[in-house]
């Protein structure tokens, strides 16, 4: 079944080399994963795959190629090769102290399957309700889509739950390229952005120096250094108001990832397009403005330039003085948006909206040809890649 295995992922275009392969086999014959299914997949898991984003393509190869332990086919005789004491492990885990101990007044997890053993002997048809036959929508303890909570789930979705098998449970189906993020995900992308380095105060404690140096001294030779810090500095400028309100809560997951992933941050908040200002505060916009110029001479070009928008507006917002739909601009908004890339040559856009409807809107056509292309959707793709382009 292994082999199958394999081909699978590399058919799901999880990237899996034999050399991973070869290792996952090796730790199979020293018996590293035990007989159990749960220490098999994350031993496997930890082997093979190389990036959280390919983490639920596994989960769903992984439920798929192993589905035979749990089903069988018209005509073939079942077997029931699965260790027990997985199904124990699985009873631990998935069920309450309640009905734990109803499995015990039918006698048992040995008892329970026992009797499926049993059933799956004398039935020898597709059986659906009823409260006896393994099938569906019944209240029988085994098959899927009814309900009984000492129940072994045969196949399916399951419906509720509670089943003492559970197979196909999916915890990271986040995490894939094409799907929008959430905070933990966004900060698994942002620390790609990142540059090392050990400044500040002399407080963490230097474990190898403190022994290369006990060895030469021959005493106790307690050595420290600075805490290493991600020196990476971020301007992130945020677009907020009209078509982004639709946008808001991926914008709040970006901003508080970035916080915590970037000990140099700056943010500030634009409408549409920038402009001659900028703010800090969306509560007093109009009355506490910055202006952009402040910025282009307060911060070199050794910061990083993060814009998020939806790029969604008139051209002539981009385009012509007085486009702006706030107030009166004296210059277009394309020439800012050019004197930032100039100042911060190491800038992106990244754009909530799907990249499949970018072609609709002119605007957006006209901010990727001021951003020379680097605009990239709020995906974890897009987000990989905006971060590539910020480090080159």
């Amino acid at each position: 079944m292994l082999l199958p295995f394999f081909t699978a992922l590399r058919k799901a275009k999880v990237p899996v080399s034999t050399k991973e392969w070869l290792h996952l086999m090796e730790a199979m014959d020293k018996d590293v994963a035990g007989g159990r299914i749960e220490d098999f997949y994350h031993l496997s898991r930890a082997v093979l795959v190389k990036d959280e984003k390919h983490y639920d393509r596994f989960d769903q190869v992984f439920g798929t190629v192993f589905k035979g332990i749990e089903t069988f086919g018209p005509g073939e005789a079942p077997t029931l090769d699965v260790p027990e004491d997985w199904l124990k492990l699985l009873n631990d885990k998935f069920l309450t102290d309640e009905e734990k101990a109803e499995i015990e007044a039918m006698g048992g997890f040995e008892k329970l399957m026992e009797t499926l053993k049993q059933r799956m002997e004398e039935q020898k048809e597709r059986h659906e309700g009823g409260s006896k036959w393994i099938g569906t929508g019944g209240t029988s303890p085994f098959g899927h889509g009814g309900y009984n909570p000492e129940g072994v789930r045969i196949g399916g979705p399951g419906k509720h739950g509670r089943a003492v098998k559970v197979w196909e449970k999916r915890e990271y189906r986040n995490l894939d390229d094409t799907v929008e993020l959430g905070t933990r995900n966004i900060k698994v992308a942002l620390r790609r952005l990142r540059r090392f380095a050990r400044e500040g105060a002399v407080e963490e404690l230097d474990i190898d120096g403190t022994i290369d140096g006990t060895a030469r001294q021959g005493w106790l030779d307690i050595r420290m250094r600075p805490e290493r810090r991600n020196t990476i500095k971020v301007l992130l400028f945020l677009d907020v108001g009209g078509s982004m309100d639709g946008h808001i809560k991926l914008c709040e997951e970006l901003f508080s990832a970035a916080r915590t992933e970037f000990k140099n941050l700056e943010f500030y908040y634009f409408h549409n397009c920038l402009y001659e200002g900028v703010w800090k505060d969306n509560r007093r916009r109009h009355a506490e403005r910055i202006p952009t110029w402040d910025l282009l001479n307060r911060f070199n070009g050794d910061w990083r330039a993060i814009f998020v928008g939806d790029a969604t507006m008139s051209p002539y917002e981009v385009t012509m003085p007085g486009g702006s739909v706030e107030h009166w601009n004296e210059e277009a908004g394309a020439v800012w948006m050019r004197r930032a890339r100039l100042q911060w040559d190491k800038s992106v856009w990244l754009n909530p909206v799907a990249e499949k409807y970018w072609s609709y809107t002119a605007s957006v056509s006209l901010l990727r040809e001021v951003m020379d292309e680097r605009m990239y959707p709020l995906t974890l793709d897009g987000l990989d890649k905006a971060m590539r382009a910020l480090t080159r």
